[in-house]
């Protein structure tokens, strides 16, 4: 738009930046996945999935801190692999990013209401499955329409539901303390480990969930024009989040294992209420679960925050729909492709808690995560005088690790979320073909470097 008014605001510091990532990264994930995770493992063995995906994140974490202080831009990902596979694809990589984005972000988000939704089923016990997935969806019409306020609004409320999501977290892990069994943490079953394809499976399936779980170390790379110094801020808020929410998330579930025997653990749906409730009665219950709420409430409008940036970047950079590069007149952001964004996830919403999981990661990590790290080697190759602000420690060893640590995730993600992935992304290679002849782009046109 002509319109100077027409921009975006650097708003967001340091604090606001390592709020963003960890307020995503806790949200309602460990308070509704750790019965997932040991029940896929079958007993406490299933720590190893956190610790696999820790090292995971950790490594993947130093690709998107060289990444994005190395291409700064607003889209984060989108713009990494539009210009590291340039050269070769043309526009087809960063494309079947925003493709597989448009299912897999407002999945992840759509998660969280749901995840949300059972915890005020605690509540409100007489909620049923529908009620629950109704509640999600107007929930997240609600944080349509809170987003509209101008960026540093957005910023402030973050770090006030990431305190929030810290209160959680801490009394979470004092009445661990409290009440804690070693008995409890440590009853494996006969045979618990054993280099089985059942085992495999079974810490594949945990790895992804504890993965899904600490998916947002990366959350503000997506608004980088909206970050204050962002050369400074990525690299610590990216790292910083890694492993601050890593250690969180290493002590409250040992601690949550010691306090319950762990097939109590693995059939409940609102595990956190249910401790509470069982040492300090139903009052105090009630106001964990509210705290757990909101904690999952900071992760969703974060997130919300972030993803409604990706098909606006696309469609300013020429090749999506033109109507999304839209900014508000007057409070300043993207408001066309929130619209976009939030309208997908309310229907997501209404799908299966445990599918939209696995459809999340396995739609996302082909293209976004190992096309992320193939793409930093691309970089350093074939643009070496890049500025780059900050630099992989031990390159490539963590783009190694974290490569292998995905494609095992993805391998475990079963048939039908790979399917889904899949078929979502051939369909997207199709209409980018389509769209490339209408626009005489690669491959019907050889690409002219910039």
């Amino acid at each position: 738009m002509s319109n100077d008014k027409s921009h975006l605001d650097r708003s967001l510091g340091l604090l606001h930046a390592t709020a963003s990532n960890m307020a995503t990264m806790v949200g309602i994930g460990p308070f509704i996945t750790f019965p997932l995770i040991v029940s896929a493992m079958g007993g406490p063995q299933a720590m190893l999935g956190w610790v696999a995906g820790a090292i995971i994140a950790i490594s993947d974490g130093q690709v998107w801190a060289e990444l994005s202080t190395s291409l700064p831009g607003e889209g984060g990902s989108y713009v990494y692999l539009r210009e590291a596979y340039k050269k070769y694809f043309g526009k087809l990589i960063a494309f079947l990013f925003i493709w597989s984005f448009l299912l897999s972000g407002p999945f992840e988000i759509a998660s969280g209401y749901i995840g949300m939704m059972h915890y005020v089923s605690f509540i409100w016990p007489s909620l049923t499955e529908t009620h629950i997935r109704l509640l999600a969806f107007t929930t997240g019409i609600f944080t349509i329409i809170l987003h509209y306020n101008k960026i540093k609004f957005v910023g402030t409320l973050t770090v006030i539901l990431w305190i929030v999501m810290l209160i959680t977290v801490a009394l979470t892990i004092i009445v661990g303390f409290l009440h804690f069994n070693a008995a409890n943490a440590f009853a494996f079953p006969d045979r618990w480990f054993n280099f089985s394809w059942g085992f495999l499976m079974g810490l594949g399936g945990s790895t992804l969930i504890a993965m899904y779980d600490l998916l947002g170390y990366y959350n503000i790379c997506y608004v980088e024009e909206e970050v204050k110094n962002p050369g400074y801020v990525f690299p610590r808020a990216i790292i910083w989040s890694v492993i601050g929410v890593t250690f969180l998330y290493a002590i409250m579930n040992f601690l949550v294992l010691g306090v319950l025997p762990w097939q109590d653990v693995a059939k409940s749906t609102h595990i956190v209420s249910d401790i509470f409730n069982k040492f300090y009665g139903n009052t105090i219950a009630i106001i964990i679960t509210i705290l757990v709420t909101v904690t999952a409430y900071g992760s969703i409008y974060s997130l919300m925050m972030s993803y409604s940036r990706l098909p606006f970047a696309a469609a300013r950079d020429g090749f999506f729909f033109d109507w999304l590069k839209a900014i508000h007149p007057k409070k300043h952001f993207p408001h066309y492709s929130l619209l976009l964004v939030g309208s997908i996830t309310c229907i997501a919403s209404l799908f299966d808690l445990g599918f939209i999981i696995a459809a999340t990661l396995s739609s996302r990590i082909l293209i976004q995560f190992l096309g992320q790290i193939i793409g930093l080697t691309l970089l350093r190759k074939d643009y070496p005088d890049i500025k780059r602000p900050f630099k992989m420690w031990l390159y490539p060893v963590p783009s190694v690790i974290a490569f292998i640590g995905f494609a095992f995730i993805f391998i475990s993600s079963g048939i039908e979320a790979i399917s889904l992935g899949s078929v979502w992304l051939a369909v997207g290679v199709i209409f980018f073909l389509y769209w490339a002849k209408q626009n005489n782009e690669w491959p019907y046109q050889i690409v002219k470097e910039i």
